[in-house]
């Protein structure tokens, strides 16, 4: 069985090259030895991506805001020009 067929590292989100390294010095390894680091380096991959997932959430978070608080910006400012505009009218 080749490395690619036993570990999740070849899918379209690329793992860091360290952990395809790794994946294929444990497929270089006696068969005994494979079956218990496969199962440790299985949660390592998953850890890897669900950090990523994270990550792109955050970042996803961190520009909503930001464009919020354009927004927010943008309204402050037209109700304070509305603000101006109303006490000259009633001076």
């Amino acid at each position: 069985m080749s490395v690619k067929g036993r570990f999740p590292d070849r899918g379209d989100d690329q793992l860091p090259r360290e952990l395809v390294e790794l994946a294929e010095q444990i497929a270089k390894l006696p068969k005994p030895l494979q079956k218990d680091l496969e199962v440790a380096y299985a949660r390592v991959v998953e850890s890897v991506r669900r950090r990523r997932r994270i990550l792109a959430l955050v970042q996803e978070a961190l520009s909503q805001l930001r464009l919020d608080i354009k927004y927010l910006m943008f309204d402050l400012e037209m109700t304070r020009r509305e603000r101006d505009e109303l006490r000259e009218r009633l001076q």
